[in-house]
């Protein structure tokens, strides 16, 4: 008499082998399974966690974007991967979903200080091309990331216009594209930002202050707007432009002031010591920058 655990075996052997067959006759399953490069013997006793997998790997082949995933997991797929006798599976993030979290890694190089979120995700692909006063400033940004990694970096942008005609979004687009390329960068609204470091002298003052100075790409965003002191000109401005001119680091401004209006409200009063240390700093700016242009409609409304 046969023993009746060898039936029993045999019988489950029997059964996960006729398994394997039906689903194989799925031609493009079978194509799936043996490429992996495993074993029959192997595969027969994983079917029904292999179909699953092949149908994850199938919705990948045919989704068009994240929104429409229809695997278990969205952007990711049930993936299996021999591990010596046995077959593992785990869930791998499809292409589209590393794309996403590649795409979410570049904003760690952006530094922004009482910024809106929303520029993070500015793309100079978004930019609106329709609007003629845009295209100097265009040319520049492709100039600039041409030329950005030869010996002496190119000046950077003073850029003036009418209210709300995108001067900092296009900026922020500039700095995001250097960020994919892992290049630091800060965004800062500097009327807030100086507020800010008044207050932090008994905790992280020169923390803040010299990252400002040494960041390799600099915004600082609506200069002129600030309520100017001796001590925002003379012990902020002031050092934070020489350490960058002398350093050679690229620095962008945004303000609704020509440097000339800019020159005016940086001098506070009539006097001569306030007029040269206001022309000091302008003529710092212009070695630091191009100076151009944009008016245009409000994009805001």
């Amino acid at each position: 008499m046969k023993n009746v655990e060898t039936v029993i075996g045999k019988a489950d052997e029997i059964k996960l082998t006729q398994s394997f067959m039906d689903a194989c006759s799925n031609e493009k399953f079978k194509n799936y399974v043996y490429n992996l490069n495993i074993k029959e013997e192997t595969l027969k006793k994983y079917t029904s966690s292999l179909e699953d997998a092949y149908k994850e790997q199938e919705n990948c082949q045919k989704c068009t974007s994240l929104n429409t995933c229809k695997n278990k997991i969205c952007g990711y797929a049930y993936t299996p991967e021999k591990n010596g006798e046995l077959i593992t599976f785990s869930y791998i993030a499809c292409r589209k979903m590393q794309d996403k979290i590649s795409q979410n890694i570049y904003k760690e190089n952006l530094e922004l200080f009482d910024m809106p979120k929303d520029i993070l995700d500015a793309s100079l692909i978004n930019i609106y091309k329709d609007d003629k006063s845009r295209l100097p400033i265009i040319k520049y940004f492709k100039e600039f990331i041409d030329n950005y990694n030869s010996n002496e970096k190119p000046k950077g942008l003073y850029l003036t216009g009418s209210f709300g005609s995108g001067k900092t979004y296009m900026i922020s687009a500039l700095f995001n594209e250097f960020a994919k390329k892992g290049i630091k960068s800060a965004l800062i609204y500097y009327p807030e930002f100086l507020r800010s470091l008044k207050s932090s002298f008994q905790t992280n003052y020169n923390d803040k202050f010299n990252y400002i100075k040494k960041v390799p790409l600099l915004l600082l965003d609506d200069i002129g707007a600030e309520n100017c002191s001796n001590w925002s000109r003379d012990e902020v401005l002031g050092p934070i432009l020489q350490y960058r001119m002398e350093s050679h680091l690229p620095t962008f401004f945004t303000s609704n002031l020509s440097l000339e209006e800019l020159e005016t409200s940086l001098a506070m009063t009539n006097s001569n010591a306030d007029k040269v240390k206001a022309r000091r700093i302008i003529e710092r700016i212009k070695q630091l920058t191009v100076t151009l242009e944009l008016v245009s409609k409000n994009r805001r409304n």
